[in-house]
């Protein structure tokens, strides 16, 4: 079963949780989200796909598990979408109905899918104890829309056995148990929050609870045992170094979804006494590596492949890259938790795959001669091509934050008639001193690899998970 500590036979039994998930002021116990999410279920069955407006609720809470029980495809759809981005999303997927609430008014089109699909509503307080069969592990339990870079988003295939498969590796890494209360506030449309974050704690039988937001008070208030977060999160509690040091009778601090910054990395080492937990993985392959609960964490460094993964880098023209901590190429891994392709794109999905069965992520990785990984960044964004040097991005930014005077920043490769792409740095921070920085990165990095420029901004464009979006830059 996939949510395992939802088997609704053992929970008639007695094997209950009466605070399993706690989020926007409710409380629901396994036996409130099982009789729930069966009562839903029968009211689902011949659907195949369903959209939920994925905010932070117990709705959403049922709703997601009432189709897990009924086998229905359910297609996240972030709160915030603009009409354009809301049509694509509802006419690829191919979604029959919202369950539990629709979007109000974002300014549709009448002739939009939109706009017209029927509404399925989610009673808290119905039950239904009747068992459903189990569907089968390939069947897909979501359509996850990732943020797209070069067009539209694409609707990622994830099937229930990929999500088991990917969960069971984290829970071997972390020592995640039932024992955990897991805590977040993250969104609840992308797998960091989703499907870690809400799945992981029903597969695990762990507590969770959803703050709603992810401040620093909230997440102090919660006590939990393991937190999730992503940098700028982590960015906003090391700030607050009351609440920072309230966490140090956590077990594991999470971040993910973006490259945490070394100097937030030290600070919560200092603050909180806990060496952060930092993993990396895409919604097309869940996490495929990772630090480890009983292992070394290193700042700047993602850890080992998780179990069942394998990785590997390869330069220009295919060649191997050597593992020696330095050398930068193009990461690409197999295992039994990558996706099973992208709606309606026959040809993204044959781009993303080697013949010889290897998933091209797209990003830049160099892996040292223990098997740690460290990413450098995308291959389109932060592979910079200077006067014929290959140059990480990220290797710049981490010099580059610990500088005092920097407290964000964003590096990219800009057009340049003479180097072919110049190093150019936007920088957040206190009294900026572009000739200081570059002498900074000059005198820790090769000369090769300064910024040939600095540009101060108030702040950098970010989507809703707090990744940088580059691309906006230039």
């Amino acid at each position: 079963m996939l949510l395992r500590s939802l088997n609704p036979l053992a929970v008639a039994r007695g094997d209950d949780l009466p605070d399993a998930v706690r989020i926007d002021g409710h409380t629901l116990s396994r036996s409130d989200i099982v009789g729930g999410a069966g009562a839903l279920a029968r009211r689902l069955a011949g659907a195949e796909r369903v959209a939920v407006l994925a905010e932070p609720s117990a709705t959403t809470v049922v709703a997601i598990v009432g189709c897990l029980l009924a086998g229905v495809t359910v297609v996240p759809v972030p709160p915030d979408s603009g009409p354009a981005e809301l049509a694509h999303i509802l006419s690829d997927s191919g979604a029959q109905a919202w369950l539990g609430t629709a979007p109000e008014n974002r300014d549709i089109p009448p002739s939009s899918r939109a706009g017209t699909l029927p509404v399925v509503p989610v009673r808290l307080h119905a039950r239904d104890w009747h068992s459903h069969p189990e569907p089968n592990p390939s069947s897909i339990a979501f359509v996850l829309y990732t943020s797209g870079t070069t067009g539209p988003p694409k609707g990622v295939l994830l099937s229930r056995g990929v999500i088991a498969a990917g969960l069971d590796a984290l829970a071997q890494a972390w020592q995640w148990t039932a024992k955990d209360t897991l805590v977040h506030g993250l969104p609840l449309f992308h797998v960091h929050g989703l499907i870690l974050g809400l799945l992981g704690p029903l597969r695990v039988g762990s507590r969770l609870i959803h703050t709603g937001k992810p401040t620093p008070r909230a997440y102090t208030q919660a006590r939990g045992s393991l937190y999730f977060g992503v940098p700028t999160v982590w960015s906003r509690v090391v700030e607050d170094e009351e609440a920072a040091r309230a966490l140090s009778g956590a077990r594991l601090l999470v971040s993910g979804s973006a490259p945490l910054p070394v100097p937030v990395f030290s600070r919560l080492v200092e603050l909180t006494g806990l060496t952060p937990i930092e993993r990396y993985g895409m919604s097309e392959t869940m996490i495929t590596l990772s630090t480890r609960a009983d292992g070394e964490r290193r700042p700047g460094w993602v850890g080992t492949p998780v179990q069942g993964v394998e990785t590997r880098l390869v330069g220009e023209g295919g060649a191997p890259v050597p593992h020696d901590g330095e050398s930068i190429g193009g990461l690409q891994v197999r295992g039994p938790m990558l996706f099973d392709g992208y709606l309606n794109r026959p040809d993204a999905t044959a781009e993303s795959w080697t013949e010889d069965g290897w998933f091209v992520t797209g990003d830049v990785a160099a892996i040292d001669a223990d098997g740690f990984h460290r990413i450098v960044g995308r291959e389109s964004t932060d592979l910079i091509k200077s006067g014929g040097y290959r140059i990480g991005a990220g290797e710049v930014e981490t010099s580059l934050l610990g500088h005092p005077s920097v407290r964000e920043v964003a590096v990219v490769g800009l057009a340049d008639d003479d180097l072919g792409q110049r190093v150019v740095a936007f920088v957040v921070g206190d009294a900026v001193d572009p000739a200081a920085l570059i002498e900074h990165v000059a005198g820790e990095l090769s000369v090769h690899k300064r910024p040939r420029e600095i540009r101060v901004v108030d702040s950098l464009p970010r989507n809703a998970m707090g990744k940088v979006q580059k691309k906006l830059l230039g």
